[in-house]
C-alpha cells in the first residue's frame, strides 16, 4: 500500500464538475430539446456554486442554449467528438497522492460492450493532454471501470456491485480475488465491501452501485428501499438491505443507513425505467438529486438526503427525461478534487 495516495469520496472539496452535452449525433436526438432542458437545469445549478467543464463538439451550439441562464463565468468548453453523454462512466476518476491529483483514466467499453464508446474513450486522455484536467496523467487504460461502478469513503474502503465488476464483458479474464487485488492497489484501499444483490429494471450498467447505494459519509450510506412484496424489485432490495445491515465501518462498527424511497414505477415506450433516488450528486454546498414528476416520493427522498448531509443544500432537478435512457443525474456528471480544474 502506498501510504502517500488515496481515493476521495465524492464529498472531498471540488475544484468542479464536468457535463458531457448532448447533441444530435447522440442516443438523445428524439427528445434532444427536452434532455437539454435538463442539462440546461443541471448546469445552472452547477455553476452557480462550482465550475462546469462542459465536453461537446460544438461548445458555441452549446452557449448560444445556456448563456441567458448559466453562470458563464463559471464554465469552461472542450470542444471534442463524443458519442454520448455519460461523464461518470467516461470521466476520469481522480486520487490524490502527495496533494497533486492522480487522473485515472481507465476503459470506458459502453458498459460491457452494450454501445458504441469509441469517441467518448478518448475524452479523458485528450481533457489531459490539452492540460484541462491539471495533475499527473495515468494511463490505465487496459482495465474496464465506470465510474458509477465506484463508492468511496475516503478512508480506504471501497462500496462496489459484484454484478457489475465482475461482468464477463468488462474485465472477464479476470478472477475476483484478481480484479479485487487490482483495485486495492490501483485506489490504495484496505478493502472492497461487494453488494451482491439489488437491481434495477431498464438498467443497462449491470447494477452500477450509485443506482442502489451511496456512502454519505465515512459511516453513513444512503439506499434504496422497497417496501413492496408485490414488485419485482422486493426481493433483491431486500437482499440487499440485509447484507448493507451486516457490513461495518473500519473501526468494526454497523453503518448508519439512511433508506430512500424507491421511486413508483415509470414506464416508457413499455419498458421500466430504473428511476431512483440514489443516484444525487455531492457538491462543496450542496446535494443535486434527481425528482420524478412524483411529489410525494420526490419529497421524502429529499428528507432523507437532508438526513445524510446536514448543512448542505439539498435541490431536486427533474429527470424525467434522463432515464429514458435509462440513466439519471449522477450518472451524467463527474466531480474533480481541487487541483484538477481551474
Amino acid at each position: 500500500m502506498d501510504p502517500h495516495l488515496s481515493f476521495p469520496a465524492e464529498w472531498y472539496p471540488q475544484s468542479g464538475i464536468q457535463l458531457t452535452w448532448p447533441h444530435a449525433g447522440t442516443d438523445w436526438a428524439y427528445i434532444l430539446d427536452e434532455v437539454e432542458e435538463c442539462y440546461i437545469n443541471i448546469a445552472e445549478e452547477i455553476a452557480e456554486r462550482e465550475l462546469l467543464l462542459i465536453v461537446t463538439p460544438d461548445a458555441n451550439a452549446v452557449m448560444s442554449k445556456i448563456s441567458n441562464r448559466v453562470n458563464i463565468s463559471n464554465v469552461r468548453f472542450f470542444e471534442t467528438p463524443t458519442n454520448d453523454t455519460w461523464a461518470r462512466d467516461h470521466g476520469a476518476i481522480t486520487c490524490i497522492k502527495d496533494n497533486i491529483p492522480q487522473i485515472y483514466d481507465f476503459k470506458f467499453n459502453g458498459w460491457g460492450l452494450k454501445f458504441a464508446s469509441n469517441l467518448d474513450n478518448l475524452i479523458s486522455g485528450a481533457l489531459a493532454e490539452n492540460n484541462v484536467l491539471k495533475g499527473k496523467y495515468i494511463n490505465r487504460l487496459n482495465f474496464v471501470v465506470e465510474g458509477g461502478a465506484l463508492e468511496s469513503d475516503g478512508e480506504g474502503t471501497l462500496l462496489t456491485t459484484s454484478e457489475c465488476l465482475l461482468s464477463k464483458n468488462r474485465n472477464g479474464e479476470f478472477s475476483k480475488e484478481q480484479i479485487e487485488l487490482y483495485l486495492k492497489e490501483a485506489f490504495n484501499l484496505k478493502r472492497v465491501l461487494w453488494l451482491d444483490h439489488g437491481y434495477l429494471a431498464g438498467d443497462d450498467t449491470d447494477s452500477h452501485i450509485d443506482t442502489l447505494a451511496r456512502f454519505c459519509s465515512k459511516d453513513t450510506i444512503a439506499y434504496v428501499k422497497y417496501d413492496d412484496a408485490l414488485d419485482e424489485h422486493y426481493e433483491a432490495l431486500s437482499a440487499m438491505e440485509n447484507q448493507l445491515r451486516n457490513f461495518v465501518t473500519i473501526e468494526g462498527k454497523p453503518y448508519n443507513l439512511i433508506p430512500l424511497p424507491m421511486a413508483d414505477a415509470v414506464y416508457f415506450d413499455d419498458e421500466r425505467l430504473p428511476a431512483t433516488y440514489a443516484n444525487f450528486l455531492i457538491m462543496n454546498e450542496a446535494v443535486l438529486y434527481p425528482t420524478y414528476n412524483q411529489p410525494q416520493k420526490d419529497k421524502e427522498a429529499r428528507i432523507a438526503l437532508s438526513l445524510a448531509f446536514p448543512g448542505k443544500e439539498i435541490i431536486g432537478i427533474d429527470c424525467s427525461s434522463l432515464i429514458k435512457q435509462h440513466g439519471s443525474l449522477h450518472c451524467v456528471t463527474m466531480q474533480y478534487p481541487v487541483g484538477v480544474l481551474e
